[in-house]
């Protein structure tokens, strides 16, 4: 096997790697936990808010 073909078949894996990656962050199946973990970042606000006014109050 000559360095030409490791290169190939290097480039076949990364390429399926990609597509796999690309086909399940765009899966239909995944939207909602995708959605989830969006929103989590101002549902951190909220908590946010909460710890901050009970802190002042002290």
């Amino acid at each position: 096997m000559d360095y030409g073909t490791l290169q190939g078949i290097l480039t076949i894996i990364v390429m399926l790697t990609f597509v796999g990656i690309f086909a399940w962050a765009y899966s239909s199946r995944r939207q909602k936990s995708f959605d989830e973990a969006a929103n989590l970042v101002f549902s951190d606000e909220e908590v946010s808010k909460v710890s901050k006014d009970s802190g002042e109050n002290k």
